[in-house]
């Protein structure tokens, strides 16, 4: 019998655990995208992001079961799916230093090829700058602005305190400027 102060997500959360396809289904197209974001950002091939995104679901899958045995809760999905994704993440660097590329997805009809290739180089150049980042560094910046969760949703997922999460995103951001200034890339209006 549910609850009636229980959130759907958690009344699909206890079904998924129960092995309901579809229950885990709905979650899965929930959270994809911005977990796909968070994971390509921080390897930049789209491929071995779509690997690791399905790998994270995957894990979430299996490990659901085993938290609901303990009778215990999921108290934020969403953070459990960053953590994983982010565990995973450590994992394939550690298996494997690539040398990656994030401009391997082209857009197939640009309207202005002046002004793609400008933006594409500018992209390119924070990317590259992003990537000089600490792990830490680069999650806050991906969660708070590329993935654009809240403040308090970011410090969830990262384990740390709401004012410790904006305090690392203002100096992560402010190390991020000096890199690309340093680079050679943007003057300091355009960072």
């Amino acid at each position: 019998m549910q609850k009636p102060d229980e959130s759907p997500e958690n009344r699909l959360l206890k079904l998924a655990a129960q092995g309901d396809k579809q229950a885990f289904g709905i979650l899965y197209t929930q959270y994809l995208d911005e977990i796909f974001r968070f994971v390509y950002f921080k390897v930049g091939r789209t491929l071995t992001a779509e690997d690791l995104t399905e790998d994270s679901f995957i894990k979430a899958w299996e490990h659901l079961p085993r938290i609901y045995k303990r009778d215990e809760t999921v108290k934020n999905f969403r953070a459990l799916l960053y953590r994983i994704a982010n565990n995973l993440v450590i994992d394939h660097y550690r298996k494997k230093k690539p040398v990656e590329n994030l401009t391997d997805d082209k857009p197939a009809h640009s309207p202005k090829p002046e002004a793609i290739a400008i933006e594409s180089q500018e992209i390119e150049q924070i990317t590259q700058a992003l990537r000089k980042l600490k792990p830490v560094e680069q999650q806050i910046i991906i969660l708070r602005l590329i993935n654009d969760l809240p403040h308090k949703e970011a410090a969830t997922i990262m384990n740390i305190s709401e004012n410790h999460a904006r305090v690392l995103l203002h100096r992560s951001l402010k190390k991020l400027r000096t890199i690309v200034i340093n680079d050679g890339g943007m003057n300091a209006e355009e960072v």
